[in-house]
């Protein structure tokens, strides 16, 4: 009979081959994609995108949330290569943030006083066709904890540094075993009080939340901060309400920023709908981002005014915790510009 140690860690590699079976399985072509929801090229209003250099990729999981044989569905409109990318925008630059200006060494960004950014991984669980890092040199980031080590004394060497985001690509994509070197070495560090995890794995592939990594948040001794990436109602299922439970569990505080996008959830009730939504699962709207200028992403863009009125108008709807801050990342600025 097996111990009960055996017991848990058998649990541990069918949870651990569980999420990564899902990203083996991700759909990654356009064909492949509109078969899985009953729909035909010439369904769409504008050319859908074959050949875009900006791959597609999407988990089954997420596709199980679109409406089959809905061409406008809010969802599928995140993640399908469409001709109006390869449109010039003036205004409209691969790094639209400045990631560039601010790396002090590879994949470490340090935009803000007492916090740190690391681009701990160049891949994600699905590509957003809307991403501001979609063009950014993931090659040149650091692949193992000892190409971390330059990052790492630098951090160390800052004692006003407070707080270390892991950011990316997605860095639950890494797995536990590297995930919790690296976070355990940030750890180390006595100044770093806080370390934030910038994914979207939970909502695309919720059964990444599994047992090794709540352990491991639920025995760090800095406060955690979860944000997720939700922009619509409809990613928020079961599976999802799950994870999102199992993180609050191990002591994560969860938060959600969303990116307002032409078409998807730019009207006043669809950001109510996610809201609440958000909130009646345990997480805090925390942004709402007007778009990054990134090239390729133009066709997404939402007048300013709009979200301003949308913010203006959940205010008088919902209670002040649900409603969150409209904001813009402007390059060089020392901080998020609120815009309401």
């Amino acid at each position: 009979m097996a111990s009960s140690g055996t017991g848990i860690q058998s649990v541990q590699d069918l949870e651990s081959h569980a999420w990564q079976r899902s990203m083996q399985n991700a759909v990654r072509s356009v064909p492949e994609l509109l078969e899985c929801l009953a729909l035909r090229p010439e369904d769409f209003p504008g050319p859908v995108d074959l050949e875009n250099p900006f791959p597609l990729f999407v988990p089954r999981e997420f596709i199980a949330r679109m409406n089959p044989g809905d061409p406008l569905d809010p969802l599928l409109l995140q993640i399908l290569p469409t001709s109006e990318e390869r449109i010039q925008t003036p205004g409209y630059q691969r790094d639209p943030v400045g990631d560039e200006y601010v790396e002090r060494a590879p994949g470490l960004l340090h935009k803000y006083t007492s916090r740190v950014l690391m681009i701990a991984s160049g891949l994600c669980a699905v590509h957003c066709r809307y991403c501001f890092r979609r063009h950014f040199p993931y090659d040149e980031s650091p692949k193992s904890n000892e190409q971390w080590q330059r990052a790492i004394d630098l951090i160390a060497s800052d004692p006003s540094i407070r707080e270390v985001i892991l950011s990316g690509g997605d860095p639950l994509s890494l797995g536990n075993q590297r995930l919790k070197g690296l976070g355990n070495t940030i750890e180390s560090i006595e100044h770093v009080q806080r370390l934030r995890i910038h994914t979207r794995f939970p909502v695309m592939i919720p059964n990444r939340i599994d047992s090794e990594f709540c352990d491991w948040i639920a025995s760090s001794r800095l406060s955690c901060w979860v944000v997720l990436h939700i922009n619509h109602a409809n990613e928020i299922d079961q599976a999802l309400t799950r994870a999102i439970r199992a993180l609050k569990l191990a002591g994560a505080s969860v938060l959600n920023q969303a990116v307002l996008l032409r078409g998807i959830n730019d009207t006043v009730v669809l950001q109510r709908n996610l809201c609440e939504r958000l909130i009646d699962v345990g997480v805090q709207p925390y942004y709402l981002h007007q778009l990054d200028h990134v090239e390729g992403a133009a066709h997404f863009e939402t007048p300013l005014v709009v979200g301003e009125q949308i913010i203006d108008e959940l205010r008088k709807l919902l209670p002040g915790y649900a409603v969150p801050r409209l904001v813009r990342e402007v390059s060089g600025e020392p901080h998020k510009t609120l815009l309401r």
